[in-house]
Order: C-alpha cells, then sequence, then structure tokens
C-alpha cells in the first residue's frame, strides 16, 4: 500500500464519504504530522479549495439527523455515536415529526441536509439551531454548514488520533 493510499484509508471517512478530500490533502502534502490539527489544517485546505459543486456533494453526502437512514440503521458508525450522544436515537414520536418536517424543509430551502456538529448538544439545542438556520439565505447556510463539517472532522480526527488537548 503507498503512503498515499494509507492515508486515505485513515483518514478518507472523516470528510462523510468524500475520501477526495484526504486524497487531495496528501497530494498537496504528503509529509503531514499525523496530528489532528496538522490532518484537520491539510483536510480543510483541500476542502475549501474544491469547487462549490464539491462541496455541495460533501454536504448532500451527510445524512438527516434523526431521519430515515438513522432509523433503518444505514448511518455511518460515526454519524451513528455522533447522533446517539445528543439522543438523536431516542426521539419521542412528536419530536421525531419536528426534526422530519424540519429536515424536508431545509433540504428543500438548501439543496443539502440540516448539518451541525452535535457532539455537546442536546436535542433541544439542535432544534433551536434548525429553526434559526432555516431562516438563513442561501450562500450563508452554505458557509455555515461547510464550517459545520469542518467542525465534525476536527472532531473525528481528534476521537482518531489521540494524545492531544482535546479541549
Amino acid at each position: 500500500m503507498s503512503a498515499q493510499e494509507s492515508f486515505v484509508a485513515q483518514f478518507g471517512g472523516i470528510f462523510e464519504h468524500s475520501p477526495w478530500v484526504a486524497e487531495r490533502a496528501f497530494d498537496q502534502d504528503p509529509h503531514i504530522a499525523l496530528t489532528a490539527g496538522a490532518v484537520h489544517a491539510a483536510l480543510v485546505a483541500a476542502f475549501r479549495a474544491a469547487s462549490d459543486a464539491e462541496r455541495l456533494a460533501v454536504l448532500r453526502a451527510h445524512p438527516d439527523l434523526a431521519g430515515k437512514l438513522a432509523i433503518a440503521g444505514g448511518l455511518t458508525e460515526d454519524s451513528k455515536a455522533e447522533q446517539a450522544s445528543a439522543g438523536l436515537d431516542r426521539l419521542t414520536v412528536a419530536e421525531h415529526a419536528r426534526f422530519t418536517e424540519l429536515n424536508t424543509a431545509y433540504t428543500e430551502k438548501f439543496g443539502f441536509p440540516f448539518i451541525v456538529a452535535v457532539k455537546g448538544l442536546s436535542k433541544d439545542d439542535i432544534l433551536a439551531a434548525f429553526e434559526t438556520r432555516i431562516d438563513n439565505g442561501p450562500q450563508e447556510e452554505f458557509e455555515t454548514a461547510s464550517a459545520q463539517v469542518e467542525k465534525i472532522a476536527l472532531l473525528r480526527l481528534r476521537s482518531l488520533l489521540p494524545g492531544e488537548d482535546h479541549a
């Protein structure tokens, strides 16, 4: 296995179903220090250098929060653990209906699912963010969702690369 293949095997899933981000990060700097901060900086640089269409594809690769994939057990292990940490796997019928309603309205408006780094948030925090961000304009929300993807990536890297400050 080449160094690039090894890097992509380890970090290709950090940006949801988008191994090209890790491939491009490695191509830009094949000597990235294997720390959460360095790998994150390289992945984010590759993501930000991508076209809007490529970035949109990354946003669209994310699952709905508490959506059909979660119910059917089709989430990646990272997404499953992240959603469970916020209690999204234990919603009441009414809460699930509200998430479904917001997911549908949000996706219809922006063309990608609502994305938020859920670590440390409760389901009420997430609903409040949902209800606020649905009023954003398209470009503002594209940038907000992209920033959330980058935050999720950092959290995932911190869990993969122990020994760093996890503050």
